[in-house]
Parts: C-alpha cells; structure tokens; sequence
C-alpha cells in the first residue's frame, strides 16, 4: 500500500498520514472482529460502526473522521486495484457532516504585530550570524505572507526558482501539492526582503534558497519553529499555515476572484478555495457578541 501511494506522488508527509490513520482502524478492527485487517474482510457495515466508535467513543472532530474515512477508502481502492476486492466498501458510507468554518488567519493587526517582530530581530542583531538568520527569517516572514506557499514548497525552493527584476519577479514551485508546479509573483515586500535575503545568504554549495548557520538546506520543522519563535516574540498565535491562510484571505476581501487565489495558492478543487469566503470561528465570536 506505501508503495502504491509513493507511485501515485502522494507525498511523505500525506504518506505518513494515510498509513497512521490505516493503523488506527487496523487495531480498532482485530480488537472489534479479533482477525487482522486485509481489505477483503473489511464490509460497510465496519466502516460505518468505525465511524461511529470515533463519533461517539473517541469523540473526534468531523474532519478527523472524514479523513480518517477518506484514508480508508484509498486504501479499499488500492485493494480494489490489485484485485482483491471487486467494490470498494468505502463508497457506500457517507463521512460525517460539519459546517464550513474558514481555516485561522492573521488579522491585520496581528499580521502587523509578526512583521514588527521578524524586523525588530533584524535591528538587535549584533552578531554576522544574528543577522543573517534575521533577515533570512524576515525574508521567509514576508514570502509566506504574500505568495501563500505551503512550508514544503519554501523549503524546496532552489536559487534558480526565484526571478528578481527592478518591477517584478516570481518564484517557481516546481513540486506543489500533488506534484504540480505553479509560477507565483512576487510583490514589491517580497521581493525587498529576498534581494535583502540574497545579499547576505552564505556562499555555498546547498543550492537552497533558505539555507541554515551550516549552509544546510532549512527542513519544514526548522521553520515552524522559527515562525513560532517570531510568533511568541510578537504575542500572537502563527505558524506557516496561517500565513498561508492570511495571504488567502487578503486576496478575497480585496476583491479577488476565488479562480486566480486557487491558481496562485495551488488549490486543485476550487472547492477548498471557497473556505476563504466562509466566517471564521472570530467571525462567528463577533456575531453573537452583539447580543450582549
């Protein structure tokens, strides 16, 4: 079954998510039936008793168990394919319903609080190293804020994916989400921070365009805690994904239409786009709080 995934192009972070929610029903399933998992054992009527123990037992969240569904029917097909099954048990049982609530971004004000954050770091720098990680997180700040790249895109990004001209520039994210490449341009503040970036960036062979104090390629894990780092500094609650959020959600209240914010942010269903038009949990807050 990893197999079968790493040649459909899933990659290992959704690799690892698929087999970790497998496990999950395997053990649910020989605890329940007491014979292990293959996928002709598996009926519809376990899969919606499944749903119902993570309902009701485990109390998850609706998009815990959609996707934990979702996981189990890729590999019901993969069963299917290698002819094992003839039907796949999976498309007879509906996921749980959920109301659409926009994923978390940065007001405005705190998207402010971060930037300050990530420049202040620049200014107290008293150290060629200090610095250099400074403007590198600077430079990392105001990328994920005005391209909505996802943290693997950045970290994957080469020195020759990026074009800087005097009026405009783009970086090149030659594998996207499902192996899919996208040309995303890039604005004045984006463009300010990298040549910033680029002037003091180490000479050496790691062809990254982030790299760290050892001229190593930056991992996504590395930047997580550099948002989060820069997050605390600034008391607010951040991390890549939610920059990737408010660039979303900046294109959609300046009058963007939802077909170019997918084509830029790399959605492939227009589907997951249209969250950004959805109220967020504040949102919601501020409704009720007029009753008050």
């Amino acid at each position: 079954f990893q197999t079968y995934l790493q040649e459909q192009g899933r990659s290992p972070h959704t690799i690892r998510n698929y087999l970790s929610d497998l496990r999950q029903f395997a053990a649910w399933f020989e605890q329940t039936n007491g014979e292990a998992l293959t996928p002709q054992a598996v009926t519809p009527t376990d899969l919606r008793e499944y749903r119902q123990h993570m309902l009701t037992v485990q109390r998850l969240s609706a998009s815990t168990i959609n996707r934990r569904l979702a996981s189990l029917a890729v590999y019901l097909a993969w069963g299917k394919e290698k002819g094992l099954i003839e039907h796949n048990p999976a498309v007879d049982v509906r996921g749980v319903r959920q109301q659409s609530i926009a994923p978390r971004w940065l007001s405005k004000r705190d998207q402010g609080r971060l930037e300050r954050a990530a420049e202040r770091a620049v200014t107290a720098a008293h150290t060629p190293a200090a610095r250099r990680r400074a403007v590198r997180d600077l430079a990392l700040v105001r990328l994920m804020l005005n391209t909505g790249l996802r943290v693997g895109e950045v970290c994957a990004l080469r020195m020759d994916d990026v074009e800087l001209n005097e009026r405009s520039g783009s970086v090149t994210v030659r594998a996207g989400k499902g192996d899919k490449s996208r040309i995303v341009p890039l604005n004045l503040r984006a463009r300010r921070a990298l040549r910033r970036w680029l002037e003091i960036r180490p000479s050496v062979d790691e062809p990254s365009l982030f790299v760290g104090q050892g001229g190593e390629s930056l991992t996504p894990s590395a930047v997580r805690r550099r948002i989060a780092d820069l997050a605390r500094q600034a008391g607010v609650e951040a991390t890549p994904h939610t920059l990737r959020h408010t660039f979303g959600k900046r294109l959609v209240d300046s009058g963007v239409s939802l077909e170019k914010v997918a084509a830029l942010m790399g959605h492939a269903n227009l589907n997951t786009t249209r969250l950004y038009v959805a109220p967020s949990a504040h949102d919601l807050e501020r409704a009720v709080s007029v009753l008050e």
